[in-house]
């Protein structure tokens, strides 16, 4: 038998030590909850929530020169003898340069956009029909161009009509207007919100490539502000190939996720107002949860950070994934593989390019005063 002082002792945690811990993490809980409820729920979503199931990534294969029917075989797909139509739907509010930038882009692949835009909010506030007023700057495209006005409904009061109610009806309003269009079984159908924009090449397969799956998931490489803030990419953006079951939407309908076929850039405006005039008119304007979170200067400086304008933490489903992303959003300097037509007229869109973070204000009456904003030299 070994000497007393070479045996193993399993050592334990002290149970002081475990008590200790509960004494300091359950009240810093409550506390948190007390200050901002949503800090702790989206710090804890990893132990409450479960990620999706897993995509079928596809991979994506493009370069100049190169034709058309050996990029559908490199796909595993065939070449078309005749292109196949593509309608563009999507529901607008006020992105008026993106939409600039997405229809230039898009044009030459593009049998119709079709277009909703609604006099009021998601959240029941009335608003400029702004595609309507700013219709001539779109007159390259007039003759693909299908626009329809839904007809709102305001809040009254202090009452809150649940917004994504209301953005479900614009969208069931979009199947009867596509038909109106004119679309037809086996043309492509592209689902998208103004901000996300599609590569040109992404629709060029689409076009002319047969065998291509009837719902097919575009990854969108996720900038913020500007194309000077990337982030993770998103998934919403969806192709399908047209029939008589076919319906509007923007969730998940497949696992069929075709990789870097297009950009989203979130809250990329040109005025201050028009940040304000977005968080309180979205789906998820509850979380501007105080009044200064409108105030011109802070926005700015949000802005130029790389911070997120409603102080949230990431919406991820593990720890390590969450603390990767909290903080400043790193800037890019790089300015390549964007929307041809954006770097084109760079100068127009300077905002949008890295280095651009200052943002213009006070240029029209329709957008809503909340505050001052002084020279940019504070930040």
């Amino acid at each position: 038998m070994a000497p007393r002082y070479l045996r193993h002792t399993p050592r334990r945690t002290p149970r002081k030590f475990f008590y200790l811990l509960l004494l300091i993490f359950v009240p810093a809980c409550i506390f948190g909850l007390f200050i901002d409820y949503r800090k702790v729920t989206y710090f804890l979503r990893p132990l409450w929530d479960t990620p999706p199931a897993p995509f079928t990534w596809l991979p994506h294969y493009y370069a100049e020169n190169v034709s058309m029917d050996h990029l559908c075989r490199l796909h595993g797909w065939s070449v078309r003898a005749t292109p196949r139509r593509i309608f563009d739907a999507i529901i607008f509010s006020n992105e008026i340069d993106l939409l600039d930038i997405r229809w230039h882009e898009l044009y030459p692949y593009v049998t119709k956009f079709v277009i909703i835009e609604a006099n009021t909010t998601f959240t029941g506030i009335s608003k400029p029909l702004y595609f309507a007023s700013n219709r001539n700057r779109f007159a390259f495209a007039d003759e693909k161009i299908v626009h329809y006005v839904f007809p709102g409904t305001t809040r009254r009061g202090d009452s809150h009509a649940d917004p994504f109610k209301f953005e479900r009806m614009q969208r069931a309003a979009m199947d009867d207007l596509l038909r109106q269009a004119g679309i037809s079984n086996g043309d492509v159908l592209i689902m998208a919100d103004t901000d996300e924009i599609p590569r040109p090449q992404t629709l060029k397969l689409l076009q002319w490539c047969g065998g291509i799956p009837s719902k097919l998931h575009f990854e969108m490489k996720h900038y913020l502000y500007s194309f000077e803030f990337p982030m993770d990419s998103i998934w919403k953006t969806a192709s399908n190939i047209y029939g008589p079951n076919t319906r509007y939407m923007h969730s998940r309908q497949t696992d069929d996720l075709l990789s870097d076929a297009g950009w989203h850039c979130s809250f990329c405006f040109r005025h201050i107002e028009e940040f304000v005039f977005k968080m309180g008119a979205y789906s998820h304007a509850e979380r501007v949860r105080r009044r200064d979170f409108l105030d011109y200067r802070r926005i700015q400086r949000l802005i130029c950070h790389g911070d997120d304008l409603f102080d949230m933490l990431p919406e991820e489903f593990t720890f390590k994934d969450l603390i990767r992303k909290m903080g400043s959003i790193p800037k890019s300097a790089s300015a390549i593989n964007l929307p041809a037509y954006l770097i084109k007229n760079a100068d127009k869109f300077r905002y949008l390019l890295p280095g651009g973070c200052i943002r213009e204000t006070g240029s029209s009456s329709n957008f809503p005063k909340e505050s001052s904003y002084s020279d940019p030299s504070v930040f």
